[in-house]
Order: C-alpha cells, then structure tokens, then sequence
C-alpha cells in the first residue's frame, strides 16, 4: 500500500468516523436517528488537512448493514478501511467477502448495542483474526471494563473507543495500554474529563498505542469534533509523537496488522 507523504498541513489519518447516506438503512436506537452525513460532506469537513485515510466505523444504528459501507468505501478510495458490527454466528465465506471490499475489522458497541459475554468476544475475536487479519474495536465505557481485562489481554488484536469515555476508568485503561491495547485519542466532546494529560499519559505507556479520530459528524456527543482537537495532541506532544497519533499509529495498525498483545 502507498502512502502520500504528509504535505505543510496537518497530517491526519482519521481512525474513527462515521458514514451516514441517503437510501440506506437505518435503525432508532435507544430513540435517536442521525442526520445524514455523506462523504462528501466528510471531506469537505476536512479539506483543511492532509488526510491520508481513515476509517469508517458502523454505528449502532446501522446494525450489521453493510451496504451503506461498500457504498462509502467505494466513494472514499483505497486508502480508507471499513469497521462493521457482525454477528458472531457470521460465516467465514461473508468475513472473507467483506475483507475483500476493505473491511478490516469488527466493532463490538457495549456503550448502546447491548450485552455480549467475554466468551463470545475472545472467539469472534480469535476467529476474524486467524481468518482475515482482523482486529478488535469496543465503544465501552472505561468504568466497565474491569470485568473485561482478562479476556482483552488474551484477545491477539483489540482497540478502545474515545479515550475509555470515563475519568474512573483511566487507570485501568491505562495498563491495559502498557499491554499493548490500542486505544482511539477520539470523541473529545464525549469525556468526563480533559484529554490533554491522558494523551501524555498513554503515549508514555506505550507509544503505538494512541491513533487520532475525528469521530464526524459526532453523533449524540455533548459537543462535536473541533479542530482545536488536533491542535490539542499536538501541544500535548513533541512532533514525533503528535505524528505518531495523528497518522502514523492508525496507519500501521489498519494496514500492517502485524503485531499481537504482549508481543
């Protein structure tokens, strides 16, 4: 895969954002349904960055529809990826379909989608992983995750939405990073708490861990996604490290997935 390299604007590879066009299905869930946001409208919202891709993450109120990503992807370029929600009961034939359209990871939504035991994770997890190189992405709030962090040690690739959401779950969050979780410097308007120190805080613990999203359009957040986010990581970082999560982390881990917790 070739990459451009980053021109004077700010570089960004975008982990985390949302697709939601026009003739595609949609879902209420817990009595909300988003405004349309399409790619276009995506980047016209970042035209001011050197955007080098992203990741187009399925909400919960797309359920496991795929068809509005296929369409999305198509429209984005090669450059960009898919994260879908699946059923554990998925087909390997389907998982392997889906790669091949630039899907290249599965999202577990424990914030709003419900339950599903750790059992069933870890599988899923080690199936899509063995499979098709897949990864792991869990919208949890930190506060819960202590139930969770054996299987998540064990998973062989996993990722945590929007800085683990809570304040009380930080240090927890933040072993489970000195472990070799990923987690996403995104949803700043989502946190009870401000990201700057946690930023420097994780970044220490492990430098690949932290990869930028800009979570567009920001959906049922408090406030939505303002570029003074990205001038946040970069005041709270040295240049190498604002580049790492900026671009670079997200990068490689969307399309080198190489390495394995622990390793």
């Amino acid at each position: 895969m070739l990459f451009i390299m980053p021109t004077d604007k700010t570089a960004i590879f975008d982990s985390h954002f949302h697709i939601i066009t026009p003739g595609f299905p949609l879902f209420s869930n817990q009595g909300f349904t988003p405004d349309f946001f399409t790619t276009s409208d995506y980047l016209d919202r970042v035209k001011n960055y050197d955007l080098l891709g992203g990741a187009v993450i399925s909400g919960s109120f797309q359920r496991n529809d795929h068809t509005y990503l296929m369409d999305a992807l198509k429209n984005l370029g090669k450059n960009f990826v898919g994260v879908i929600q699946l059923p554990p009961d998925t087909s390997d034939e389907k998982i392997l379909a889906l790669n091949e359209h630039g899907v290249r990871a599965v999202r577990f939504n424990l914030k709003r989608g419900g339950s599903i035991s750790a059992a069933t994770i870890k599988d899923f997890a080690q199936r899509v992983y063995d499979l098709a190189n897949w990864h792991v992405e869990l919208y949890v709030d930190s506060a819960n995750l202590a139930p969770l962090e054996n299987t998540l040690l064990t998973l062989p690739s996993v990722s945590i939405d929007h800085l683990g959401l809570s304040q009380s779950g930080l240090k927890l969050l933040l072993s489970l990073a000195e472990k070799g979780v990923r987690v996403k410097a995104t949803g700043f308007g989502r946190l009870d708490f401000n990201p700057s120190n946690a930023i420097k805080d994780l970044y220490q613990a492990n430098p690949i861990c932290l990869m930028f999203g800009s979570d567009l359009p920001s959906t049922r957040a408090p406030r939505p996604f303002r570029d003074e986010d990205v001038t946040l990581i970069k005041n709270a970082l040295d240049e190498t490290g604002a580049n790492q999560v900026l671009w670079q982390n997200a990068k490689a881990f969307y399309f080198h997935q190489n390495e394995r917790i622990g390793s």
